[in-house]
């Protein structure tokens, strides 16, 4: 084999690398989400989830602008001006103003993208004005909900545990025979991606999510937020959402917490404000607590809530 062939040989194998790792690549991010042939960011369901879709959106350009003008600028240096055309080098060692330019010009670039990253990031953390609060608190490996507040009025003894649904539990277990792709709500294959008791939320309504765990580290993560919140023992974190649309949104837990992570996955089911209403109430009664206040009651600063909570 000559050399040529050998190196012919060599960056076709390399291409073909490289292609089969890219597909690999790009196949992992469409089942992250999951949709098929999904390669960005979700737009989500709330107010507040659009903001990191546009930052990503924004970065990725600059990061698209700045590799075409330097790879642009190499290869025309390789080409045009490689030495077997009888290009010869410039001998030159300092340009003041070149160096002024290629150095102010990437730190206003970084200066734009930290502002629009920490003005617009950290906004999902300011849940002045809720509406409702909502307690969560991950353990091993399901979730629990309880709902604290709602519209400035306390809720009492509505809350549950969230796991896994029985039939995707059931198809899962090993040697179970069972088909995977047979588990569907409806028309959607729902395997490992839906509970037997969701989250419910009222729609239009700024929720304040408290989040926590109860052994170890966990991460609540509905892309249709826009944010994941770790949940740590000890520690509470807290984030918003105001979802503009009624429907069901799911997601699953981000932080690897043990054997069965891949088996505690997130449903919320977002109602219109009178059919949430009725939901809270019926759930209110079969606890034997009073009825919260009507949603169009006035809406107050959410009451704090301690490390320990309801949990």
């Amino acid at each position: 084999m000559t050399s040529g062939s050998i190196r012919h040989h060599g960056i076709r194998r390399a291409f073909t690398t490289l292609t089969i790792g890219a597909l690999a690549l790009f196949g992992g991010a469409a089942q992250a989400n999951p949709h098929s042939w999904q390669l960005n960011l979700t737009r989500g369901a709330s107010t507040w989830s659009p903001v990191p879709y546009h930052l990503n959106n924004i970065s990725l350009a600059v990061c698209t602008v700045i590799g075409l003008l330097v790879f642009g600028a190499m290869f025309v240096a390789m080409f045009r001006f490689r030495k077997s055309r009888g290009a010869v080098a410039e001998k030159w060692s300092h340009n003041t103003m070149v160096e002024v330019v290629w150095t102010t010009i990437p730190v206003l670039i970084l200066i734009t993208l930290a502002w629009l990253a920490t003005t617009g990031v950290t906004s999902w953390a300011d849940t002045t004005g809720s509406q409702m609060t909502v307690k969560v608190t991950g353990y091993q490996w399901k979730w629990r909900y309880d709902y604290v507040d709602y519209m400035g009025k306390p809720v009492a003894k509505v809350g549950f545990m969230s796991k896994l649904d029985q039939q995707s539990d059931d198809t899962r277990q090993l040697d179970s025979g069972m088909d995977p792709y047979a588990v569907k709500v409806g028309d959607e294959n729902t395997y490992l991606l839906n509970v037997d008791k969701p989250l419910v939320v009222p729609v239009d309504t700024k929720i304040r999510f408290v989040i926590t765990s109860g052994d170890v580290i966990h991460s609540w993560w509905v892309p249709a937020t826009g944010w994941k919140i770790d949940a740590i023992p000890g520690i509470v974190n807290s984030a918003w959402a105001n979802f503009t649309t009624p429907g069901t949104y799911r997601g699953q837990c981000a932080e690897l917490c043990g054997q069965d992570h891949g088996f505690m996955p997130i449903v919320v089911v977002v109602k219109s404000k009178a059919d949430f209403a009725t939901w809270l109430a019926a759930q209110e009664a079969a606890s034997g607590a009073p009825a919260a206040a009507p949603q169009t009651a006035q809406v107050a600063a959410p009451a704090p809530v301690p490390a320990g909570g309801q949990g």
